[in-house]
């Protein structure tokens, strides 16, 4: 039975998660160490993140809709490779035992954390390639295969998806970082809908935790935009990133 201080905990933990996610990224490297402090197995934990978190990426897309616009072709590219690796992973997931997965863990909130860390500079190398590659030819086909690659990983555990998918883009296609941006943000979406979808007939989903979560992510996303010009994102991107680096090394000595 959990009492409400639990609820509590990880309401607030999804509000944080929310925000920082609206503003910098990283949102399952406060949330997943919550559900894991509060007793849920660590393979419940992340599948009831994962679900608790899906709607947060709604609102991103739809802020970039615009700028999504004559890419329906490489959208409908994308989105499928990206649902298709996104189950594969939610697959992998549940046929991993407990132990493995907990074995796991520190790693893979470490390399989350080093990806955060290192977003800033994939940005700029991507700013720098976009602007001298207008004759590179477009590698759809093969961006499609590194997609399907990144969203098993994202459907396995998710954090630092983003970060990778941008990357992935931006070797691959030539076009403005604005509409990759864009195209990265729909395919995020996709792939977290996808895999919460998948889920939701696991019947490893924590229900009562994951609704207040879900509310809790609205919430934050929702603070998290009207604070978007009063907090530096590269302020909370590091304070998330030194959180993902001690939990990370707290998880590995344990």
């Amino acid at each position: 039975m959990r009492s409400a201080a639990d609820f509590i905990a990880a309401g607030l933990a999804a509000v944080a998660a929310g925000l920082v996610n609206a503003l910098a990224g990283g949102g399952t490297l406060i949330t997943f160490p919550m559900l894991t402090f509060l007793g849920l197995p660590s393979i419940e934990a992340n599948i009831t993140s994962t679900v608790a978190l899906c709607p947060g990426y709604l609102g991103g897309t739809l802020a970039q809709l615009k700028d999504m616009h004559g890419q329906k072709k490489r959208l409908r590219l994308f989105l499928g490779a990206g649902i298709i690796g996104g189950v594969l992973g939610g697959v992998l997931l549940l046929h991993s035992s407990e132990r493995l997965f907990r074995a796991m863990v520190p790693f893979l909130i470490l390399l989350a954390s080093g990806l955060l860390a290192a977003q800033s500079w994939i940005r700029a190398w991507l700013i720098r390639r976009v602007s001298r590659s207008a004759m590179v030819p477009r590698l759809e086909m093969v961006a499609s295969l590194l997609v399907c690659a990144a969203a098993i990983y994202g459907g396995y555990f998710g954090a630092g998806l983003s970060v990778i998918m941008l990357a992935v883009l931006g070797l691959t296609i030539d076009d403005s970082l604005t509409r990759l941006n864009a195209c990265k943000q729909a395919i995020a979406f996709a792939v977290n809908s996808a895999v919460a979808v998948f889920f939701i007939f696991s019947h490893r989903i924590v229900w009562p935790m994951a609704v207040v979560m879900a509310i809790g992510s609205l919430i934050g996303g929702a603070l998290g935009g009207g604070l978007a010009g009063h907090i530096r994102s590269e302020t909370l991107r590091w304070a998330v990133v030194s959180i993902g680096i001690i939990v990370g090394i707290a998880y590995l000595i344990r």
